[in-house]
């Protein structure tokens, strides 16, 4: 059955379709083409769109926003409150999609919930004090719009991969 595709359907752990793909619609014979799953088409629409809307949001703001920044840095509890709702959100889509192979779209969700992951832990880990002075490292004044440019472009890649997938 050379040129013909055949499909071998199973159900894995992440809840993907497997199908084995013949020699010629891959240049590996028996080529295993995962298809994408519901999730991870779910979290590229909701995290791209929250990152077009936010860097859009933050960029009109301009100097506004970085004074909100500022100010949610230099208020402790706040700041507190903010990274244990960032810490659970970004555990939840790392225990729930925590997917390294299948194409760029799974990876990078599953980067995007690992650097939540990370940075809502090292803020919490942080004291206040050092908290102000990694924003100040950071730049985030001078480079927020680089900041808010890379958001983005992040933002239309999810966007369009997971409603195009």
């Amino acid at each position: 059955m050379r040129g013909c595709i055949r499909k071998l359907t199973e159900i894995n752990d992440y809840g993907r379709d497997w199908r084995l793909v013949s020699d010629r619609a891959s240049s590996h014979p028996g080529f295993v083409e995962p298809n994408v799953s519901p999730l991870t088409i779910f979290l590229a629409k909701l995290l791209g769109l929250y990152c077009i809307i936010l860097a859009l949001a933050m960029m009109v703001r301009g100097q506004s926003a970085v004074a909100a920044m500022k100010a949610l840095v230099a208020n402790p509890p706040l700041l507190l409150f903010v990274e244990v709702i960032g810490l659970a959100l970004g555990l939840a889509m790392v225990l729930g999609h925590n997917v390294w192979s299948g194409g760029a779209l799974p990876v990078v969700v599953t980067l995007v919930g690992w650097l939540i992951v990370i940075r809502s832990a090292v803020l919490l880990a942080l004291s206040p004090e050092a908290a102000v002075k990694l924003l100040d490292t950071l730049q985030y004044e001078k480079r927020f719009y680089i900041y808010m440019g890379a958001t983005l472009v992040l933002g239309v890649y999810l966007t369009y991969a997971g409603f195009s997938a």
